[in-house]
């Protein structure tokens, strides 16, 4: 750990409440987790942590599965794609760079494509039964699969942003109630 990151995270536990450093953990999941997980990077214990954690469920910020071994908790993918096409277009970044930084996403999946061969992370994620490949390509392949799934994920929040651009703008009068 590097003096940064320690101090980076004194910072965060002397100025922060458990429940704050749950509610940051839990915003930020990409993939369901237990509450002990969620305890365990809030630096929180877990009873305090999962009674948090079902408020979150209550007020529609994260939801809750109880169908597999563990309770796991994740977030409203929809809200939280939401709430990032806001960020984007209250950036300060135009349309027009928007559209670039889609076209570059998708030329990179492109490129992807052209080079393995395939369509999908997934059938990506395949090729390393191959046993021709050395550990090193292997990684490399890993992280490929992971970034595509990523800028995949991208590109619909950002082509939402610009598809609603007019809709995603501030406004500065309060929205009047319909009768």
């Amino acid at each position: 750990m590097t003096e940064d990151e320690s101090n980076s995270e004194g910072l965060m536990e002397r100025q922060t409440t458990g429940e704050d450093r749950v509610r940051m953990v839990a915003r930020q999941l990409s993939e369901p987790q237990t509450a002990n997980w969620i305890a365990s990077e809030a630096g929180w214990s877990h009873e305090p942590t999962k009674r948090v954690l079902e408020r979150l469920v209550e007020d529609g910020i994260l939801h809750r599965d109880d169908g597999g071994t563990h309770t796991t908790y994740y977030p409203d993918y929809r809200r939280q794609a939401m709430q990032e096409a806001m960020r984007l277009r209250d950036s300060g970044h135009t349309v027009e760079e928007l559209t670039d930084r889609l076209a570059t996403m998708k030329a990179q999946i492109r490129d992807w494509e052209d080079e393995f061969g395939i369509e999908s992370p997934n059938q990506l994620r395949g090729t390393l039964a191959d046993e021709s490949l050395d550990g090193d390509e292997e990684d490399r392949r890993r992280e490929i699969a992971r970034e595509w799934d990523h800028l995949q994920r991208r590109i619909q929040i950002v082509g939402f942003a610009i598809r609603e651009w007019d809709f995603l703008a501030p406004t500065t009068e309060p929205a009047e109630a319909s009768s």
